[in-house]
């Protein structure tokens, strides 16, 4: 069924070569490069959307097309913010909050990277371990927070657990996907050249394993803050989460709003980290987005 369509692009790249062959000099004009990626990037281009979405909440706020009392100006907003720093809650609530989301982070992404590598580099850890983080995925994490509150209480070890465990499904499936995609010619060259183990790990496995690994570690950042939020409104004392929380309960939804910038600003910035990471890293791959 392929065979026509590769006998017609044959065809026409036959004809584009006669046609550059049998041309006189004088037509050698640099022809203008054919073009289906998605263009040249733009710096900080990322930054467009959210810049339009604060100018129309501006305008809308300005001429008073919104009720402040659904959702306030941005500058209500702005001054709440000055007012919780100058008082210092805001300071101390997201440093509790980094803690949390950092902790339960880095256990996150040191499980879930030893997991997938027992289960992806042996048939003994993928029979006896895969299937469990199957089961783990097909229940929701925030599904498992009543029975860890039985297990572990309320303190910051079930807020840890719940963080940690939401980072571990997305870094052991795509670090998982990434030591299984190696392609096979490069382990049958290690074994023909007979490299240790070690070295195979090393030059073979890891590099081969990144990008998924990378693109995990972006997800379980996203988790993490998502995580981070549900916890922090479960009996807290202290957190941008445990700040809003109070915020809804005296109607302050200018604190609210404060509280989910903070999260935004987090999330994006956390995420801009991962990216640069990704790119330096991978920098000797040329894919669509570049």
């Amino acid at each position: 069924m392929n065979a026509p369509i590769t006998q017609l692009i044959h065809t026409q790249l036959d004809a584009v070569y006669s046609a550059d062959a049998v041309a006189p000099p004088s037509a050698a004009v640099p022809r203008r490069r054919w073009r289906l990626g998605p263009g040249r990037a733009i710096p900080y281009g990322r930054a467009i959307g959210p810049i339009l979405l604060l100018l129309l909440w501006f305008g809308a706020s300005a001429l008073g097309l919104i009720d402040p009392r659904i959702l306030p100006a941005p500058w209500t907003v702005v001054q709440a913010a000055l007012d919780l720093i100058s008082d210092g809650r805001l300071q101390d609530n997201l440093e509790t909050s980094a803690i949390r989301a950092g902790q339960g982070f880095a256990y996150g992404v040191l499980g879930g990277v030893v997991v997938a590598l027992l289960a992806g580099l042996t048939r003994f850890g993928e029979y006896t371990l895969d299937g469990l983080v199957e089961v783990k995925r097909a229940i929701p994490t925030l599904a498992l927070i009543p029975l860890l509150m039985l297990w572990l209480g309320i303190g910051e070890t079930m807020k840890v657990t719940i963080i940690a465990l939401g980072v571990f499904a997305p870094v052991y499936i795509n670090t998982f996907a990434g030591l299984r995609g190696i392609d096979s010619k490069y382990v049958e060259l290690a074994e023909t050249l007979k490299v240790s183990h070690w070295s195979f790990l090393r030059h073979v496995v890891l590099p081969g394993a990144l990008p998924g690994f990378l693109l995990g570690l972006r997800f379980g950042v996203n988790a993490a803050w998502l995580t981070l939020v549900v916890v922090e409104q479960l009996n807290a004392t202290s957190g941008i989460g445990y700040m809003i929380d109070l915020a809804r309960t005296y109607g302050q939804t200018e604190i609210v709003l404060v509280g989910i910038c903070v999260y935004a600003l987090l999330g994006l910035t956390s995420d801009g980290i991962v990216r640069l990471i990704q790119r330096r890293v991978l920098s000797w791959r040329r894919t669509l987005a570049d």
